[in-house]
């Protein structure tokens, strides 16, 4: 389905709660250093665009971006995202807590990475998945997430994807799947079959997580079955990227079900 894209840009900061976020219980780690805005490289795999959005290699053509927000009372949290290479451009997985973190991830992938964003995917409706999408706007990026996503996002002034689909789609080499509800109801997954990696997002915890986290938005009793589905698709993966936290392996699907019991 094609919605038509918004016309209009969200004014000032973005006001983001906890009702808004897939928060943890605990504070992530945060990010030590003020560093300027251009690209500090930390290596060739690695790069710290500021003090609260960085960049690292997570596999051949994959890279894993974190961006980071101040939640009180908890402080500096961090979200997990994606950016894809796709031959001569790349494709964008979640997109920063609002619209300036956006815009540095556009500006890496373009400038440093060599391969300008031409796609994004959302994977829910909370903000630190859709809260950049502003700044994919001016740029003509098409952004593509589940039509529930969509509904959810415009009932809540949000600008959200205006791509959509139900059940499954494609954006390039990235398959999108929605498992069922789970921490949203409108959570889905995405899969990159050439590097084995599944993005999971907020409906997979990591393996620190002793708790769901933020569940105000969860359903808790459908999160099962949903996991179940999603292992059955994706049996391949090797590579499994949680919404916050350290990346791990398929144990991490094994993990979110051992809290929901």
């Amino acid at each position: 389905m094609m919605l038509a894209p918004p016309r209009w840009a969200c004014a000032g900061a973005l006001l983001i709660t906890l009702s808004t976020a897939c928060t943890r219980t605990a504070p992530a780690a945060a990010v030590e250093r003020n560093l300027p805005v251009e690209a500090q490289p930390q290596g060739p795999d690695a790069y710290v665009l500021a003090d609260d959005v960085s960049v690292r290699k997570l596999a051949p053509g994959v890279w894993l971006h974190v961006t980071v927000v101040t939640l009180e009372p908890f402080g500096r949290v961090s979200t997990n995202g994606l950016i894809i290479e796709e031959g001569e451009t790349s494709l964008l997985v979640d997109t920063g807590w609002d619209a300036r973190q956006g815009a540095l991830l556009l500006d890496w992938a373009r400038d440093t990475l060599r391969r300008p964003v031409r796609a994004a995917v959302v994977t829910h409706f909370h903000a630190d998945r859709l809260g950049g999408v502003p700044a994919l706007v001016p740029h003509g990026i098409p952004v593509r997430g589940l039509a529930e996503t969509a509904r959810i996002a415009t009932s809540l002034g949000r600008q959200g994807p205006w791509e959509t689909f139900t059940e499954s789609s494609t954006v390039g080499s990235l398959e999108l799947f929605f498992p069922g509800a789970g921490h949203a109801k409108d959570n889905i997954v995405v899969w990159h079959r050439d590097s084995g990696v599944l993005f999971g997002g907020c409906f997979v915890k990591d393996g620190a997580a002793t708790d769901l986290g933020n569940v105000e938005d969860a359903d808790v009793a459908a999160w099962p079955a949903s996991l179940a589905r999603t292992r059955q698709r994706f049996p391949e993966a090797r590579v499994v990227v949680p919404g916050h936290g350290q990346p791990g392996g398929p144990e991490l699907l094994s993990h979110t079900e051992a809290l929901l019991r």
